[in-house]
């Protein structure tokens, strides 16, 4: 099997699908990251925060062991003013190239719009007559913004939830990579709160860690 996430910005993949992808990779399954946006000098990033990205991205990749990571490095927070249609081209060549069997993508009740526009442009992209190769589709839940979300018509409703029991400290430890994103408790963003969401999505499928999903599609 290929597995391909989708991860608006970097943390989001570690947030969301981290353990999964390291039981993926105890598995044997073949793994890719696909990071849309990114900074730069020219949206008005220090040299230093971009080289500290640069660093966070290698050191994840290490750690999860991707054989492909796509980085887009459209401006982050303002996926708003780029055309779908470059929005959809990129991610379809990604697609095309790898040809993932399994996909992770945010979920669209998330508050952040990049997630939300990341969403659209990936459901874009999984028309089984285009994208034959593509056999399941999960939406993940991003601590800070899946929760955060008011008002939606479809908000997370997870039906789907793997086992991370043996990955929870390594996918803890991922996350420690960004130090930036991470806060004291009972920021969301911390190492308690990311231990308790995966302690409740276990206790609600029977494991003592979970991630938990929602199947949008499969086909087998």
């Amino acid at each position: 099997m290929k597995t391909l996430v989708v991860a608006p910005h970097p943390d989001d993949e570690v947030l969301g699908v981290g353990g999964t992808l390291l039981r993926r990779k105890g598995e044997g399954v073949e793994t890719a990251w696909l990071v849309v946006t990114g900074i730069s000098a020219e949206f008005g990033w220090t040299p230093e925060q971009v080289q500290s990205r640069k660093i966070e991205i290698e050191k994840n990749t290490e750690t999860f062991g991707f054989e492909s990571v796509f980085e887009l490095g459209f401006p982050t927070t303002k996926l708003d003013t780029i055309p779908m249609g470059e929005l959809i081209s990129k991610i379809s060549d990604c697609f095309n190239f790898f040809q993932p069997e399994e996909i992770f993508v945010p979920h669209p009740s998330d508050v952040h719009t990049d997630h939300r526009i990341v969403f659209d442009a990936v459901a874009s992209c999984t028309k089984w007559f285009r994208y034959s190769f593509i056999q399941r589709i999960l939406a993940y839940e991003t601590l800070s913004e899946t929760d955060f979300s008011l008002g939606v018509a479809k908000p997370f409703n997870p039906n789907f939830f793997i086992d991370i029991t043996p990955h929870l400290k390594n996918k803890i430890d991922a996350m420690s990579v960004y130090t930036s994103e991470l806060g004291s408790f009972p920021f969301p963003r911390s190492n308690e709160a990311i231990r308790a969401q995966a302690t409740l999505r276990g206790a609600q499928s029977g494991f003592v860690a979970a991630e938990a999903f929602e199947l949008l599609r499969e086909r087998s």
